[in-house]
């Protein structure tokens, strides 16, 4: 009985030992950012902003009674009583602030922040780590990319490592410093999740995904790989709460030092244009294309007096690569134009009506504000019947053309939607349809030939004018 206990004992004591030593080799393959944090901490900053606001208010009564006559000595009463607002508008003046991250780039004083932490401004505070504070002066910023270039009076600064020609690869470790909620130089660390998220709104920034803990106040933060490089400008989160659920999101580092290049040297931010609006190609839409997958970007329209309108670019092209630049969604394409060189020309292959074709476009420069014509949904002339597809459809009248600024408008409007091919393909009332199976369509006449020649059974294309822009849609045509 000894014996048996003896060897229990050991038994028990020798798992004990496996356990500790398992645990410290976890504890050893673990990444040890200490070091990184003590090397690179200095250069991170916390930014405070203070905008001065007014806003005009009409003083509430809280009784009601008729204002006395013009001139009564009641009138002065009533102002010394309830003060000068009394009985008209005041004027309300009051600061609103700020917080956000950032990191200093040079000796000299440059910092990269995000463009939302200092936008609407009218000072801008920064505080290093060693709580020295400084009054920043905006050099630049840019909405597009969410990039705000910073200078602040002083010298021999400690400074972030830049990463030269990034291979960040999913799964790879990260680290964020940053001020969430104002608690500075806080430190949280994560794995890339995912590379080229696109943002609504944010076209033209191929987003880093992390898992990185980011909080309002982490905004402008740099994010840094293993070797203390910075890979990152952490930017927003998706979050329906407004904390962080797990979705960090992070510009990358080469795009926001070439951003803050072009604000340092001309103030402003030029980009590659082709001049095209685009949608997804889904597996639906590429089997009315006739493509075997799914993939690429559909033109829905070519914008007038564009680069790609001269290069031959068409409605209904399906753009497959850019510059060898494979596309596998539409989102894609943005940031590689973006980053084109302006008045350089670029091969794109596309698919037309079945068929590949490379085409030349020379890069033009993106345009300050980009506008989309809106249409109008009243105003129905001639109706046609309801057709196969389910849907009764209208030529626009020269009185709507021009009452509703609708000239330049081609098409037949959809005037009433019926349970069928053209409900579920998504068309509502109001829609413009310009164009089935790559045949325009510029009025009821065509819209009937075009509907009557549809191939039974089989998917096609059909274009639609939105007040949101163009968009195809895969209508499939029932056997019978």
């Amino acid at each position: 009985m000894r014996a048996l206990i003896s060897k229990s004992q050991y038994l028990v004591f020798g798992l004990a030992l496996f356990l500790i030593a398992a645990a410290e080799l976890q504890a050893r393959s673990l990444p040890d950012f200490t070091k990184l944090v003590e090397s690179y901490s200095p250069a991170v900053v916390n930014i405070s902003t203070k905008q001065n606001k007014t806003v005009k208010n009409k003083l509430k009564r809280e009784f009601h009674m008729p204002d006395p006559p013009e001139g009564s000595p009641f009138n002065e009463f009533f102002k010394h009583f309830f003060g000068e607002g009394y009985g008209g508008d005041f004027e309300r003046h009051f600061d609103t602030q700020s917080l956000g991250s950032g990191f200093i780039i040079s000796e000299d004083g440059y910092l990269l922040t995000n463009n939302h932490v200092v936008e609407e401004a009218d000072e801008v505070l920064v505080r290093l780590s060693d709580h020295r504070e400084f009054t920043a002066k905006v050099i630049g910023k840019d909405k597009r990319s969410d990039v705000a270039l910073l200078k602040i009076e002083a010298d021999d600064l400690p400074t972030v490592k830049i990463v030269k020609g990034s291979d960040l690869k999913v799964g790879e470790w990260v680290l964020a410093i940053g001020s969430p909620f104002g608690f500075d130089h806080s430190v949280t660390a994560g794995i890339v999740s995912a590379k080229g998220r696109s943002l609504p709104n944010e076209n033209y920034v191929p987003f880093i995904q992390t898992d990185v803990a980011i909080n309002p106040g982490n905004s402008g933060g740099p994010l840094f790989n293993l070797d203390g490089e910075v890979v990152g400008v952490n930017s927003q989160i998706y979050s329906r709460t407004g904390g962080f659920m797990g979705l960090s999101f992070a510009i990358p580092i080469e795009m926001a030092m070439n951003v803050a290049d072009q604000l340092r040297e001309k103030g402003r931010v030029s980009r590659g244009w082709l001049g095209v609006l685009i949608q997804d190609v889904t597996r639906e839409l590429a089997d009315s294309f006739g493509m075997e997958h799914p993939h690429g970007a559909i033109v829905a329209k070519v914008l007038p007096d564009s680069p790609a309108e001269e290069a031959g670019l068409e409605q209904g092209d399906v753009i497959l690569t850019f510059n060898g630049q494979k596309l596998y969604n539409s989102s894609m394409l943005p940031p590689l134009v973006g980053s084109s060189r302006i008045d350089k020309p670029a091969t794109v292959e596309i698919v037309r009506a079945g068929k590949r074709k490379t085409i030349k476009i020379n890069i033009g420069e993106l345009p300050e504000d980009d506008k989309i014509a809106q249409i109008s949904q009243e105003g129905f002339g001639q109706q046609s019947d309801v057709n196969v597809l389910g849907l009764v459809a209208a030529d626009i009248t020269p009185e709507m053309r021009k009452e509703q600024r609708l000239e330049n408008v081609r098409g037949v409007i959809v005037e009433e939607v019926r349970p069928g091919p053209a409900k579920a393909a998504g068309l509502t009332e109001g829609d413009v349809i310009q164009m089935i199976n790559n045949t325009r369509v510029d009025n009821l006449e065509q819209f009937n030939a075009q509907v009557e020649a549809l191939q039974k059974g089989k998917t096609t294309a059909v274009l639609v004018l939105r007040p949101t822009g163009p968009r195809f849609l895969a209508l499939h045509v029932p056997e019978e």
